[in-house]
């Protein structure tokens, strides 16, 4: 989470003070290195556990507050929205039943949370990559949490833009919108294990960490939805990076990299070429006030927090980021694993962490001075296209073309498990953790394909609402039981499973709206209703307004083999006597105004059209409602 107690740079002092400290920072990690004062001689693992909380309906829940003082557990901890929490776990030194205990930690807490959850209103937590059930209208400042953090950040970022934020994600839908804050970056939930390091193999393992981030993402992406939309394997890749984005069109050169980056090379000749490169190429955003200077403390033999260093790093997100850490006057060096998603299951999770563990700690001889042997355009390229088609996806692996699933089984795991043999990890949480990297593997299973499937299956027959419940329904349903992603059963819909509500417009309507231009040709209108089967058609003008609407009944009267009404346009003949209500409203309320003497509903929030609500969709209702 970071120190809560930051405050922008708004003055000339603020920023020399900041820079100064900064520098002395650098100086005194160099001279460490130089000196060769970090632990040695043991490893530890720990992780951070995001996850988001769902009311009884399973749409977010802002109850992230209250939820925190009432469990008052010092490993839970605020996260950027009200609707996510964060786990903190243990660190455990990587030997033995290090992952029976990191797995039995874990799901003490996530059952004290849940508990927690159940009291208000019967909420919950969800372990998921990105909530399926999230909606544009969750994500906006007042469900921010309120710390004096995250309102910094995001002013910050805001005024450097100079405007509101744009997302433009294509994968196998497309997702163009403009928002207001950083809460977006609030959509990604992710599973972030650490990893503790020695300063004589640093390089060679943050290397090896870039390296294999690529195959290791493809067999654990869980966030292949946004806002209704089948997006990217793993969505979170793209979406952090667009969500806190500082460019614009006018950025200087200091700015021109992205701040949640994969980086752009190799480090070669020091770890301390991460932090000076980060400062190179990324100018402070916030300061705070400091206890100490880190020139001092070594004078004086302690061990200093780099409190400026460790700040600016956590304004800056790579996928894979190097951590300095002090604990009882020893400082250590720890990789951050970030791009692992949150879920789909505990077992799932600590399969993962094992997994990538396991490979980081089998690094073969042979891929020491990476430079030479693999282009690091082929690790970046690797780990996007991981990101966006998942265990589908080829990497260029040292000048081989392989399959993910090759890759993954019958080139990492054999690493994998020399590495757990080599930290004395017990046989049978090898053999049991790495059977579920396999299990995916051969049964073609992720929880990014689970859910992609899935909601390929449902919206066929219900609404993009509904389809998103039941995917959170039964991600939940599973997580509880605690069982591994590859054993999911696919949803067959069965309406008494849940308590599905139809009370809301958002609920029921259709979100996918054909419109038309006030001046188009009504000959093109009935056809676009005849192509794809509708009977209403919203109008727009030149500014996108809705300004009409036109039904398939008004057209019937129009013969089009006749010249003069093919001459005709949309404007001439609409309706500007139609029903728009907000997605807020009762579906009873939009019922009866149509029965009186309407056939559909615009559904519309703030001059934007979300949907349509017809008397094919109250039809549906009565049916599934009748089935019950």
């Amino acid at each position: 989470m970071g120190s809560q107690s930051v405050k922008a740079i708004k003055t000339q002092k603020q920023r020399k003070d900041f820079v100064c400290h900064l520098l002395n920072d650098i100086k005194a990690f160099e001279y460490m290195i130089k000196n060769d004062v970090f632990e040695k001689g043991i490893q530890r693992v720990g992780a951070e556990q995001e996850l988001c909380i769902v009311d009884k309906d399973y749409r977010p829940s802002l109850k992230a507050l209250e939820i925190l003082e009432k469990v008052n557990d010092p490993h839970v901890t605020t996260e950027l929205a009200l609707f996510n929490l964060e786990i903190n776990l243990d660190p455990f030194a990587l030997k033995k039943d290090c992952f029976k205990k990191l797995a039995h930690q874990l799901t003490q807490l996530l059952d004290k949370v849940n508990a927690t959850a159940n009291t208000f209103d019967e909420d919950k937590i969800i372990l998921t990559g990105i909530l399926p059930t999230l909606k544009k209208k969750d994500l906006i400042f007042k469900n921010m949490t309120p710390f004096e953090r995250y309102k910094t950040l995001n002013n910050v970022i805001k005024n450097i833009r100079g405007k509101d934020f744009k997302l433009h994600l294509q994968g196998v839908e497309e997702l163009i919108l403009k928002h207001e804050s950083i809460l977006f970056e609030a959509c990604n939930a992710s599973f972030q294990i650490h990893l503790q390091i020695d300063l004589d193999n640093a390089i060679d393992m943050y290397n090896w960490s870039q390296a294999i981030s690529g195959p290791i993402l493809s067999v654990m992406s869980n966030s292949p939805i946004l806002l209704s939309k089948e997006l990217w394997s793993e969505t979170r890749i793209a979406l952090f990076q667009q969500s806190i984005d500082l460019r614009n069109k006018s950025y200087l050169l200091r700015e021109q990299k992205p701040r949640v980056s994969f980086g752009d090379s190799w480090i070669k000749n020091s770890v301390l070429e991460l932090f000076t490169d980060d400062i190179s190429r990324h100018a402070p955003l916030v300061t705070a006030d400091f206890d100490e200077d880190s020139l001092e403390c070594l004078e004086n033999g302690i061990m200093p927090k780099l409190e400026a260093l460790n700040l600016h790093n956590g304004t800056l997100y790579k996928w894979n980021r190097l951590c300095y850490g002090v604990h009882k006057n020893v400082a250590h060096l720890r990789i951050e694993n970030r791009y692992i998603p949150s879920g789909p299951s505990i077992k799932d999770e600590i399969a993962n962490a094992l997994f990538w563990v396991g490979v980081m700690q089998g690094m073969p001889n042979e891929y020491k001075n990476i430079w030479n042997t693999m282009p690091f355009i082929d690790a970046k390229s690797n780990f996007l296209n991981a990101a966006r088609t998942g265990v589908n996806t080829y990497f260029n692996w040292f000048g081989t073309g392989i399959s993910a699933n090759q890759l993954v089984k019958e080139i990492l795991i054999p690493i994998a498990k020399k590495g757990l043999k080599k930290a004395t990890i017990d046989e049978d949480d090898i053999t049991y953790y790495l059977g579920i990297i396999e299990q995916r593997i051969d049964k073609n299973i992720t929880g990014s394909k689970w859910l992609s499937r899935n909601k390929r299956n449902l919206v066929s027959s219900i609404s993009n609402y509904e389809t998103n419940v039941l995917l959170t329904y039964h991600t939940y349903k599973n997580q509880q039981q605690n069982i591994p992603v590859h054993e999911w059963e696919n949803i067959k819909i069965k309406p008494t499973e849940i308590s599905k509500k139809y009370d809301k417009l958002y609920k029921v309507m259709s979100s996918e709206v054909f419109v038309v231009n006030e001046n188009d040709l009504i000959e093109l209108v009935f056809k676009i209703m005849e192509w794809k089967k509708i009977h209403h058609v919203p109008v727009v003008n030149t500014d996108h307004k809705i300004v009409g609407l036109i039904t398939k009944e008004q057209l019937r009267k129009f013969d089009f083999s006749k010249a003069q009404n093919k001459e005709i346009i949309a404007k001439r003949i609409m309706t500007t006597d139609f029903i728009s209500l907000s997605p807020e409203t009762a579906t009873a309320k939009a019922g009866k105004l149509m029965n009186i003497d309407k056939t559909c509903v615009l559904v519309m929030e703030d001059s934007e059209l979300l949907g349509i609500f017809t008397n094919n969709d109250l039809e549906r209702i009565d049916k599934v409602m009748n089935h019950k």
